[in-house]
């Protein structure tokens, strides 16, 4: 695989083995038939449980029985899922990083331990709502409103474009408490077999295809106080969250990218034309040479992010500037690698267009890519331009 600085030798025993059993796992388990479920619009459901006795859900999560592995092998787990396809780290994903992490961080002892534990093996699903249908990139307006109602709250409101929604036990839902003053945001736990919640398969998806992606709708659904995460107001709680899966995408774009590569240039060698491989002609070893390049300096920004999460000095900032980078990086490179492979390219016996198509999805969600530029526009000015 390109690691084209050895950064890999550097890794620990617990770095390798993580990301060896990834690899091994998705080579063996999922590679195989990942295409045929992009062509269908599904997900592999049958692998959730084995990915969780693998130890792939909230793995830099410490107690509850949960790994507590290194940012850095945290980071190449999602790797090694996202170079099979998106939708496989995107599941993994939104359970450790947005839902067992706000739970993990915020939640009482009660939620931790009815929650963690089911969650991290894949016994629960869960997933993220936080998106509305008339408000993505400015999730301060929601519309979505909870109202105090004797010992609990009522929810009323509705999300879109959530990952594992029809399939998920437990929903981490974000809405403004109506009944307190200025109307704070504030985390719930609504278990998704309550009466009023609905949520409906999003179908017809042309990017993101081996992913269950639905809607939640909340119609007077009635949660108890115990529901409520207590340790956290305002949109730190969510912002929060969304920067934990960042982190992880910022990794994941990398591994989708070499993916890319290593199918390019297997062909460029093999594929024969004009008495010889193609990998000869200088336009293609100059299409290799950009997009090693391109990789590795990602690879170098997310190495380097670990490195400040696991002392603390990470910023939002800086992922970012990750997920920022390393998303276009990977969306322009499966691109060059699918143009190599000329008309065999566009079937599902190769990856880089499955990867192109699917990070269509991912230059856009958790923050669009114009979203990202304002944030470090902001950073670098002081002048918040989108306000």
């Amino acid at each position: 695989m390109l690691d084209y600085v050895g950064l890999e030798a550097d890794l620990d025993e617990e770095a390798r083995l993580i990301r060896d059993t990834a690899r091994q796992f998705v080579d063996e388990q999922v590679r195989p038939d990942i295409g045929d479920h992009f062509q269908a619009g599904t997900f592999p459901t049958d692998l959730i449980s084995e990915m969780g006795d693998l130890g792939f859900y909230g793995s830099n999560l410490d107690g509850y029985g949960l790994p507590n592995v290194s940012e850095t092998a945290y980071g190449l787990l999602m790797q090694e899922l996202e170079a099979c396809d998106s939708g496989l780290r995107s599941m993994a994903s939104v359970q450790g990083a947005l839902v067992m992490y706000p739970i993990h961080a915020y939640g009482s002892d009660e939620q931790k331990e009815r929650w963690l534990p089911d969650l991290g093996t894949g016994e629960a699903v869960g997933c993220f709502g936080l998106t509305e249908p008339d408000h993505g990139s400015d999730p301060s307006a929601m519309e979505t409103t909870a109202e105090r109602d004797g010992d609990g709250y009522v929810l009323n409101g509705s999300k879109t474009w959530i990952t594992n929604a029809p399939i998920a036990d437990v929903a981490v839902v974000w809405a403004r408490d109506a009944s307190a003053e200025g109307r704070p945001v504030r985390g719930f736990l609504v278990e998704t077999d309550r009466d009023g919640v609905t949520t409906n398969e999003i179908d017809d998806k042309l990017s993101l295809r081996a992913s269950i992606t639905g809607e939640i709708a909340l119609q007077n659904v009635s949660v108890p106080e115990e529901n409520v995460l207590p340790g956290v107001n305002g949109m730190k709680g969510p912002l929060s969250c969304l920067t934990q899966a960042r982190y992880g995408i910022a990794w994941g774009a990398v591994g989708a990218a070499r993916d890319c590569f290593e199918q390019a240039r297997e062909y460029a060698l093999d594929r024969d034309q004009f008495g010889g491989p193609i990998a000869r002609f200088q336009l293609q070893q100059e299409k290799l040479a950009e997009m090693a390049t391109q990789i590795t300096t990602s690879q170098l920004l997310a190495h380097r992010l670990a490195e400040l999460k696991e002392r603390g000095d990470l910023t939002p900032k800086h992922v970012s500037m990750a997920k920022r980078n390393n998303v276009r990086m990977a969306r322009d490179q499966s691109r060059i690698a699918r143009e190599m492979l000329g008309g065999n390219g566009i079937t599902t016996d190769y990856s880089p267009m499955r990867h192109m198509a699917n990070f269509e999805t991912v230059y856009t969600y958790e923050g669009t890519h114009d979203i990202h530029t304002l944030v470090l526009g902001e950073d670098l000015t002081g002048i918040a331009a989108f306000e």
